[in-house]
């Protein structure tokens, strides 16, 4: 009975991971016959199977297109398992970061396409705008840039589109799949990103990739300040998040 439980737990995570596919973000989901295609199953074995995980809150069922996707369930598990230990993990960087730049500092983290704030630290007189737990595209701003900026380049090309850039999505200054690609080659380049007044006027930003045990990108520190504070200084203070953020990445690596 336990290795049958097994089996039928690892086709699950199978059906999942076809989910978080390229493909079904891209297309915001996936039908049923869809899903046993690129799964290698039977499309009935695999309809019950996703009731099942519909039903746990694993997966969610579009009523009108019948597309399934990544639920909130497996989101909130994973997001209070990894953000819970980044955050901790983070506070002491974040604080250093803060004190040498006197601005506030975040950390960052992918959810879906967006670009989520889980954690700031700001001195009492700073500049400070809630981000906190707020969604944003990921290549409006410097952190969701950072975020995805070692993403296969045909993955970049298939998601971020140049008609959804041009679309405006997350007021992003980068309109074309192109002016995004150069962009993640330019971050990878030199550690860090940056933004000048691209996301909002008056406001300048810089991140720097935060790396697990197995060196993917999981996390980016960023300091957003006014321009008037922080535009002389932002490619010093890309450098000084990219050196924290890199002492960040030591601390996880030996957790791994």
């Amino acid at each position: 009975m336990a290795r049958a439980n097994s089996t039928g737990l690892r086709r699950d995570l199978e059906l999942l991971e076809v989910l978080a596919s390229p493909e079904a973000r891209r297309r915001d989901g996936l039908g049923v016959v869809r899903v046993a295609a690129l799964a290698g199953r039977e499309t009935t074995q695999v309809s019950r199977a996703l009731a099942t995980l519909c039903d746990a809150g694993l997966v969610d069922r579009d009523e009108e297109t019948r597309a399934y996707r990544l639920g909130w369930r497996l989101y909130t598990l994973a997001a209070q398992t990894l953000e819970a230990h980044l955050d901790a993990v983070a506070k002491p960087f974040l604080l250093q970061v803060c004190d040498q730049v006197q601005e506030t500092t975040h950390l960052c983290v992918l959810r879906g396409l967006d670009v989520v704030t889980v954690a700031t630290q700001s001195q009492p007189h700073a500049f400070r705008v809630m981000w906190e737990g707020i969604p944003v595209a990921a290549p409006s701003t410097s952190a969701g840039r950072v975020l995805i900026s070692e993403w296969p380049t045909e993955q970049v090309r298939e998601i971020f589109t140049s008609e959804r850039l041009s679309a405006g999505e997350g007021r992003c200054a980068l309109t074309t799949t192109e002016q995004l690609l150069d962009e993640l080659a330019a971050i990878r380049s030199r550690g860090y990103a940056t933004v000048d007044e691209e996301f909002d006027v008056g406001l300048v930003g810089c991140s720097a990739p935060v790396r697990d045990a197995r060196g993917r990108i999981v996390a980016a520190i960023n300091i957003g300040a006014p321009k008037a504070r922080l535009g002389s200084r932002l490619d010093a203070a890309g450098m000084l998040t990219a050196h924290y953020a890199g002492k960040m990445s030591e601390v996880l690596a030996q957790d791994g």
